[in-house]
């Protein structure tokens, strides 16, 4: 056990949370999420640090999860940005792939490029998979820096055709801009994402670009106030699960678009026994990842239609949150979300201003939720009432009671919909693993949707309210670099890439290095990931990629087995806290009150405080209230308190 004291801070749409682990003790604390996260990020540390009765001063490692790449994706806030691409390809953006969401719908345009096309350059050059053969002219490349210094840009992307074979030509591009003292950000897709795929690379270059003023200037504003409280500089969660320095996510800004997200998956997995699905739901949006075997890494990312090529943990996001608003569509149907309302109103029970009915409501008026969120909201049920009263009108309830127990169904079928997604179509099946419920409303939404999808045991971590920002405080500093292979003697690559990881690591001499091969049978056209040996061995890639491809699939072939990309991750372990449970030797019973158990009627309910539950305690048909989320328990499921804090409710009795 450490003496450390830990901080990790995530940003939500609605609060920002704070975890705090010192000497066996974990302390949490939430706080409203302000309009510059930074703000509010400094504003929890020092939350939690009262809390802990330490000083900002005495934090040893500060880990952070930001959403300030992604929000500047989904709000279209990100910088105004210039593609610089190969002579015949200015439009390859925006084309795209022939695979399309509305296939059929003469009227879908697809998602609108970040780049529009009187941004788009282009430079009379060809590289081929075999090589340089045209280099862009010193005259070309002056001109081209005028006209992007006139342009009024602020960052540009540049991604040439086959750059990941040579990547001299972008170099060459980026030098222009340098000479000729055009102050923009650059991003290099042989930088960025050096693999094949063309559409796929110059996304994730376009995306880098795009975000990359918004998250640096954010860091740069974070890393200061931390400076001014005494904290140390912060390390920043990325969407592969790991975390790096500032230093290391200005190279890849791109890399942060899943931060938060990704360190609740990582948590999940820590307190799973195997075989879970994670489920956050928060404020604005719900978050599930299938756990099977440990954290599922992607590269196939997308933020709201865009590609982005990067290794992230993979999780389906849905727009359900507690803040999500509750509407009735043209034929009369009660819908939830994708909308929200976010931290400013807010729901109508926050007492803000908010009159839509939302998640929130919906479970006051079921009498789930009273009194005080997070020692930051007090609830007001009447507004709460008045918004439903609203929905039940237009939707065709006899009450407010009635259109709030809709509201909570629906929301939940929303949720067990994107379970489905990421376990029963991919061949898993959700009733032999557990449903891992945290964020704000996460554990008062996962017994409903456990019971839509079969699924016989929830799990309720005992941070289940600020998991994310636990998850911050136990994750690994992670690094990963991969090339496409090409004819290159792949012992050479592994060297090349070796060292480029080890520049981003914060000390050599505790990086663990792993090999990966990217693998698939000659003529397809996705591969798989297996692991390689030091000195590489094409055999052992083959036997692994055979045996993952029986796995994932059911048969293996009888064909050559190509290796297409080769990539290396290095790790440096963090701290792994192991919070005992203190408990407080009150009463855990708080109150009864009437509860609505949507389909199960009407009930006088016991609420619990978790905090003084005993473990091996067994209670049903309740509400459990903790100071970041609650818990809702219906009448046939039962809750047990584990030794460490953890909840389980089973649907089985036993």
């Amino acid at each position: 056990m450490t003496d450390s004291v830990v901080v990790g801070v995530d940003v939500g749409g609605t609060f920002t949370d704070a975890a705090l682990y010192t000497a066996g003790s974990l302390y949490t604390a939430k706080t409203s999420t302000t309009e510059d996260q930074s703000l509010g990020v400094v504003k929890a540390v020092e939350e939690v640090c009262g809390r802990a009765d330490v000083e900002p001063r005495d934090v040893d490692v500060f880990v952070h999860g930001t959403t300030a790449g992604v929000n500047a994706v989904l709000e279209q806030g990100g910088a105004d940005t210039a593609l610089v691409t190969t002579e015949g390809f200015r439009d390859s953006v925006e084309i795209g792939r022939q695979t399309r969401p509305a296939l059929y719908d003469p009227g879908d345009r697809g998602t609108e490029p970040l780049v529009p096309r009187n941004r788009r350059y282009t430079v009379d050059e060809r590289t081929t998979v075999d090589g340089r053969e045209l280099s862009p002219d010193e005259s070309e490349l002056a001109e081209l820096a005028s006209e992007l210094a006139e342009a009024d840009v602020d960052s540009v992307a540049v991604s040439l055709l086959h750059s990941y074979v040579d990547a001299s030509s972008e170099r060459k591009v980026a030098e222009a801009l340098e000479d000729a003292a055009v102050d923009v950000d650059v991003s290099l897709s042989s930088t960025v994402h050096p693999e094949f795929r063309e559409h796929e690379r110059t996304s994730t270059a376009v995306v880098d670009a795009y975000v990359k003023p918004v998250v640096v200037s954010y860091l740069e504003r974070l890393t200061e106030r931390a400076e001014e409280v005494g904290l140390p500089t912060p390390q920043v969660m990325k969407s592969d699960g790991g975390r790096a320095s500032p230093e290391a996510v200005a190279r890849r800004p791109v890399s942060t678009l899943m931060s938060g997200p990704a360190a609740g998956v990582v948590a999940a997995d820590a307190v799973s026994d195997g075989g879970a699905v994670s489920f956050d739901m928060g404020g604005t949006s719900a978050d599930v990842s299938s756990v099977v075997d440990g954290v599922e890494v992607t590269s196939d990312l997308q933020i709201d239609g865009h590609p982005v090529a990067l290794p992230a943990v993979d999780i389906e996001t849905i727009g359900a949150g507690g803040g999500s608003v509750a509407w009735v569509d043209e034929g009369g149907a009660l819908r939830v979300g994708p909308w929200s309302t976010g931290a400013d109103p807010g729901p109508a029970c926050y007492g803000r201003g908010g009159e839509e009915a939302t998640v929130t409501d919906a479970a006051c008026v079921l009498g789930f939720v009273r009194g005080n969120l997070g020692g930051e909201v007090d609830v007001d049920v009447h507004a709460a009432e008045e918004a439903l009263d609203s929905l039940a009108m237009e939707a065709g309830f006899d009450s407010a009671v009635a259109a709030a127990a809709g509201v909570y169904r629906v929301a939940n079928a929303a949720m067990a919909r994107a379970i489905r997604g990421i376990t029963v179509e991919r061949g898993h099946d959700p009733r032999r693993q557990s449903l891992v419920a945290f964020g704000g409303a996460g554990p008062m939404h996962a017994a409903g949707v456990a019971d839509v999808l079969d699924m016989r045991e929830v799990v309720v971590p005992r941070a289940s309210g600020v998991l994310s920002a636990y998850g911050l405080t136990s994750s690994d500093e992670r690094h990963e670099r991969g090339q496409t292979l090409g004819g290159d003697d792949p012992e050479d690559v592994y060297h090349e890439l070796e060292d480029r990881v080890l520049a981003d690591v914060s000390d050599e001499g505790e990086a663990r290095l792993r090999r990966f091969a990217d693998a698939r049978y000659r003529g397809q056209g996705f591969e798989l990931r297996v692991q390689a040996d030091t000195p590489y061995s094409y055999g052992g890639v083959v036997k692994r990629f055979h045996h993952r491809h029986e796995r994932e699939y059911g048969y293996r072939m009888d064909a050559e087995v190509e290796v297409v990309a080769v990539r290396v991750v290095a790790t440096v372990e963090g701290e792994k806290p192991e919070p005992t449970v203190a408990g407080d030797d009150e009463d855990s019973l708080l109150e009864t009150r009437p509860v609505r158990f949507p389909g199960y009627g009407d009930a006088e309910a016991e609420v619990h405080h978790r905090d003084s539950l005993e473990p091996g305690v067994e209670l049903s048909g309740c509400v459990v209230e903790a100071r970041e989320s609650t818990v809702v328990v219906p009448p046939d499921r039962v809750l047990r308190a584990r030794e460490s804090g953890d909840l389980v409710i089973r649907g089985d009795g036993g």
